[in-house]
């Protein structure tokens, strides 16, 4: 851990993209460099204010407006953003090509595949030696493969998700393979419900491509390959493709690229991902499930937590003979980390077993990854510019 986890990262292109813009004026230098010390320090509301602040000042500069734009795809404001990166190709600078590539990005995250290959193809157009150039290409690739996976299935319904969700969780492994295998429909359904169904299905389809062997191969190497799917499950994905490619190779998109990574050593440095590790961090998700305040970045750090104490400790991982004390231990260090309200004997309840164990095992995942010091740095941290920012 480096003190934090789910830290969120910004990294801004603008000086390079584009050279014409002209120098700030005091005013809006002042409230650019606020806005981005607020967006380092992971308080976009207050970055927000200030960007804007800085597009008034200078309406005509797009640097401002790109800025804006970066923020508002970071926080999800996905149209709204586009419409910013739209503005400056248009009315501001036409050079800034590289606004197509973010707004086929953001484009892919709304489910607008089609749209997302028109500004790929425009960037490539406009850019074909760009910095993004390769990873449009690729990009556009992958939205091909993923549009011939699901087509010409529709768009998943909730009922849909349910009965599937039902399904699966109570057929064995030998029935989940065959049909796997010779069912054309059921392979398709499930394929569907790992791109558009709840966050559990798709925790329950990448379980039974691991349990489906070779098989499911190809499905989870286009999957892990996909730029619009969650972070974490592309995690999961992994795992399951370490041990059915032990020592190979896959290609992921990664930090708004394509890159190669070597599955002996990602996303944990190990041979293979045992299953009492992943029966773990199954039930820890499971339950945490059945608290309604648990954002996904808490299931990011949850999933961080538990890969970075398996390479911590490997080869030496503890024997785990029940997976509930561990998952409680488990999520406790998460409650611990971000200063949660909830106690060892609310979890001992809840995951039925004894509180000393929860306290045990909290022990040895604190001991190993030191939990209470970082919260506590982290804390002290927030603290300090808080002061700081009010004085």
């Amino acid at each position: 851990m480096n003190g934090t986890y789910n830290q969120k990262k910004y990294v801004s292109r603008a000086e390079n993209l584009c050279p014409k813009v002209v120098l700030f004026e005091q005013e809006a230098s002042y409230y650019y460099l606020k806005g981005s010390y607020y967006l380092h320090r992971n308080k976009p509301s207050k970055a927000r204010l200030f960007f804007k602040k800085a597009m008034e000042v200078e309406p005509d500069n797009p640097l401002h407006h790109y800025n804006m734009a970066c923020l508002l795809s970071k926080t999800n404001q996905l149209e709204e953003a586009n419409h910013i990166f739209k503005h400056i190709v248009s009315k501001l600078d036409p050079e800034m090509t590289e606004c197509y590539f973010l707004m086929a990005v953001n484009c892919g995250l709304l489910e607008d595949l089609e749209m997302a290959k028109g500004y790929l193809r425009k960037y490539i157009e406009l850019s074909p030696e760009g910095e993004m150039a390769e990873e449009a290409v690729d990009l556009i690739f992958a939205l091909e493969e993923e549009e011939s996976l699901l087509e010409p299935v529709a768009q998943m319904t909730l009922q849909e998700n349910e009965e599937l969700l039902k399904e699966v969780l109570h057929l064995g492994r030998t029935e989940l393979k065959q049909r796997f295998q010779e069912d054309r429909y059921f392979k398709d359904i499930l394929l569907k419900g790992l791109y558009q169904g709840s966050d559990q299905l798709k925790e329950e389809v990448i379980r039974i491509c691991g349990q489906v062997g070779p098989d499911s191969i190809y499905c989870l190497r286009q999957f892990v390959a996909n730029p619009w799917i969650k972070e974490r499950f592309r995690q999961m994905a992994l795992l399951v493709l370490k041990n059915l490619l032990p020592a190979g190779k896959c290609r992921i998109y990664h930090q708004e690229s394509f890159v190669e990574v070597d599955l002996y050593t990602y996303p944990v440095n190990t041979p293979v991902w045992e299953k009492s590790w992943q029966d773990v961090l199954s039930c820890t998700l499971n339950h945490m499930r059945q608290n309604s305040y648990y954002t996904e970045e808490f299931y990011e750090d949850v999933l961080a937590i538990w890969l970075d104490f398996i390479n911590q400790v490997y080869p030496d991982v503890p024997r785990i003979i029940k997976p509930q004390t561990w998952g409680a231990g488990l999520e406790y260090s998460l409650a611990r980390f971000h200063f949660l309200n909830l106690t060892q004997k609310e979890l001992a309840s809840k995951y039925g077993v004894s509180l000393s164990s929860v306290g045990a095992k909290f022990k040895v995942i604190n001991q190993v990854l030191q939990i209470d010091q970082k919260a506590y740095r982290n804390m002290i941290s927030i603290l300090t510019r808080r002061e700081w920012e009010q004085n």
